[in-house]
């Protein structure tokens, strides 16, 4: 994960670094994403998660894009 001040500056780092533009997300969105995926990483119950579960997190928070789809 990259933080930009700018959707201009991922452009350019686009451009400068021959790389695809992927998913581009807030600070809230940001938070609200490693809120609910880190929030219970330290119990010791965790297992995990599937590739199911993983796209219902991602749903969850309004992150629907194929950017953001499990492929196996």
């Amino acid at each position: 994960m990259l933080l930009f001040r700018a959707e201009e500056d991922v452009v350019q780092w686009c451009e400068q670094t021959n790389r695809p533009r992927g998913a581009l997300l807030t600070l809230e969105q940001i938070w609200a994403l490693s809120q609910a995926w880190y929030g219970n990483r330290m119990s010791p119950h965790f297992r995990g998660r599937s590739a199911a579960e993983a796209e219902q997190i991602f749903a969850s928070l309004g992150l629907n894009d194929p950017f953001w789809r499990y492929y196996s």
